[in-house]
C-alpha cells in the first residue's frame, strides 16, 4: 500500500525541507536502519533521512507523506532497544536531532518547556541550575533523547519515587499524520476537558503523532541524597529484600536498583574500576533523598538497620558526588558493556508485581541452568522492572537464534502468570511484536488498531509498531 520515494517525490520533498536537511547517501542511511538492538533482521534500510528543524516543516514533511503514502518513522538519538525507531517500511526517517532547544525554564509554573531533541542530562543539569529536579532518570540520560523517552515512556532509576516519564508531561505539542499541528495540555496541574490525549501520546512509540514541544513538571531540588550500595550472598536475599524497605521501614526510596553478579563485573571490566564485595551475588542500590539532614540520616540508618536484619553483608553509605558517581556508573554502564562484550544478546524489560520479584528471579536461575544459556540480570527492583538478559559468546546463528525464541516464550509465559508484562519501559517496537498476544486479548489489540485508524487512517507513521 506504501509508495516509494521516486525521483520526483524526492525532488517535492527535497524542495519542501531543503537540501541541508535531507540526505539519501546509502553509508549515511545506514546509521539510522537500527537502534541498539542487537542481529540483522532488526535493521531496515530507509529511502531518505529528513533532519527536521522546526514544526512547520514537520508538519509540511507529514502532510507530503500523507498525501504520496509515504512511510514515516521518527528518531530520536536512537538509544531504544525495542526496534521502535527502525524503519521496517522503508520511506524516510524523520530524525528530530537538530529539534535540541530548551526553549523556556519557568520557575513560577515549576515547568521547563523543551524540544524533542534535547538530551536528557541536558534538563537535569538546567533545573538542578535553578535549585530544582526534573525526576525522570533513565539510565540512558547522557544519551537519550527527552523525545524518545516520551515515545516509550522510560522509567528509568526514580521511578519506584517519582513516577516514570509520562508522569512528569504537562503539555505536548504534536503533529498529527495529516500535518495538522495540535496543543494537549499545558502548564495545568489539573485538566480533565476531553480525553487525556497527552498519556495516550506517551508510550505510543511515535506511531500515532510527532511530539515537537514538551512542558515538563518540575520538583524542588532534594537537599541531601545519600546512596547506600548493600551486598548479599544470595539474589534471593537481595530480591527478598525489596518489598520490605517500604513495607516495614515505612519509606519510599528514590532509587532501589538491583545488580546480579554477572552484571556488576561486566561493569566493572568494562570501567577497569571495582566496587566492593565485587564477588557478592547481587548488590542493591538504594537511593534516599530528602530536605533534612537527620531525617535523611534516620531514613538510611534504619534501612542500613534492616538490610543486616535481612542477610546483607555490608552497607555502604555514599553520601558527596564522588562516591555517589562511582555506584551509578558502574549501574548506568551494564548495557554498554554488555554490547562490548557480547556479539549478540537479548536484553528484556519484563515487569512483574514487585512481591513476585524473587519468584522471577528464581525462574531466571532454573531457566538459565536448565537450558545452558548465560544471563545477566539487572533492573529497576523498587517497580518490579527487570533487565533479564540472554547472552551469546559467538557470531549470531540459528541456532542461537532458536533457542532466545524458545527462551523468550517461555519467560514471557512465566512473567504473565506472575501477573506481570512484556515491557516497563523499552516498548514493543518490531522486537516484542510476534509476542504482543501472549499479553493482550484479541479485543484490547483490536481497540490499539482502531485508535490508530482513527489517528492515521493510511497508515504512514512508523507502520507495523505495536499492531
Amino acid at each position: 500500500m506504501f509508495n516509494r520515494l521516486t525521483t520526483q517525490l524526492l525532488k517535492e520533498l527535497t524542495d519542501i525541507v531543503g537540501s541541508h536537511c535531507i540526505n539519501t547517501d546509502e553509508e549515511r542511511l545506514e546509521v539510522y536502519s537500527h537502534d541498539e538492538v542487537k542481529g540483522e533482521k532488526y535493521k531496515h534500510m530507509p529511502e531518505a533521512v529528513v533532519f527536521a528543524e522546526s514544526t512547520k516543516q514537520i508538519s509540511k514533511v507529514m502532510a507530503f507523506a500523507n498525501q504520496h503514502l509515504i512511510p514515516v518513522t521518527p528518531r530520536g538519538a536512537g538509544t531504544g532497544l525495542s526496534g521502535g525507531a527502525v524503519p521496517i517500511k522503508g520511506g524516510i526517517v524523520l530524525s528530530l536531532e537538530r529539534m535540541n532547544r530548551i526553549v523556556e525554564l519557568d520557575e513560577e509554573t515549576l515547568t521547563i518547556t523543551v524540544e524533542p531533541g534535547v538530551i536528557t542530562d541536558e534538563i537535569q543539569k538546567m533545573a538542578a541550575a535553578s535549585g530544582l529536579l526534573y525526576a525522570g532518570d533513565p539510565c540512558s540520560s547522557d544519551a537519550s533523547f527527552i523525545g524518545g523517552n516520551l515515545a516509550e515512556n522510560a522509567g528509568g532509576n526514580k521511578v519506584v519515587k517519582y513516577g516514570p516519564t509520562g508522569d512528569h508531561v504537562m503539555g505536548i505539542e504534536v503533529v498529527l499524520p495529516d500535518g495538522t499541528v495540535d496543543f494537549f495540555g499545558g502548564k495545568l496541574v489539573k485538566n480533565v476537558t476531553g480525553y487525556d490525549f497527552i498519556n495516550l501520546m506517551v508510550g505510543s512509540e511515535g506511531t500515532l503523532g510527532i511530539i515537537t514541544k514538551i512542558i515538563l513538571k518540575l520538583i524542588p531540588l532534594p537537599e541531601f541524597t545519600v546512596d547506600l550500595l548493600v551486598p548479599f550472598k544470595t539474589v534471593e536475599e537481595a530480591i527478598a529484600f525489596v518489598p520490605k524497605i517500604m513495607i516495614e521501614a515505612h519509606t519510599i526510596p528514590a532509587s532501589l536498583e538491583f545488580m546480579d553478579n554477572a552484571s556488576l563485573r561486566l561493569a566493572e571490566r568494562f570501567l577497569n574500576n571495582e566496587l566492593p564485595y565485587s564477588d557478592s551475588a547481587a548488590h542493591l542500590i538504594i537511593g534516599i533523598e530528602g530536605n533534612g539532614r537527620e531525617q535523611v540520616a534516620d531514613e538510611y540508618e534504619k534501612i542500613g538497620q534492616m538490610c543486616f536484619k535481612y542477610g546483607a553483608q555490608e552497607v555502604f553509605v555514599a553520601d558527596n558526588r564522588n562516591t555517589r558517581e562511582k555506584i551509578w556508573k558502574a549501574r548506568k554502564s551494564i548495557a554498554e558493556a554488555i554490547s562490548a562484550f557480547y556479539p549478540d544478546f537479548c536484553m528484556e524489560d519484563v515487569v512483574v508485581p514487585i512481591n513476585k520479584i524473587p519468584q522471577l528471579m528464581s525462574f531466571v536461575n532454573e531457566l538459565s541452568q536448565r537450558e545452558h544459556i548465560e544471563t545477566v540480570n539487572f533492573g529497576h527492583a523498587g517497580d518490579g522492572n527487570m533487565h533479564v538478559t540472554f547472552l551469546s559468546a559467538e557470531k549470531t546463528d540459528k541456532i542461537w537464534n532458536d533457542k532466545v525464541e524458545a527462551n523468550l516464550k517461555q519467560l514471557y509465559k512465566r512473567v504473565l502468570e506472575l501477573g506481570g508484562t512484556l515491557s516497563g519501559e523499552h516498548g514493543i517496537g518490531i522486537k516484542r511484536m510476534p509476542y504482543l498476544p501472549m499479553a493482550l486479548s484479541q479485543s484490547q489489540i483490536s481497540l490499539i488498531k482502531r485508535v490508530k485508524r482513527a489517528f492515521d487512517p493510511n497508515d504512514i507513521l512508523n507502520p507495523g509498531k505495536i499492531c
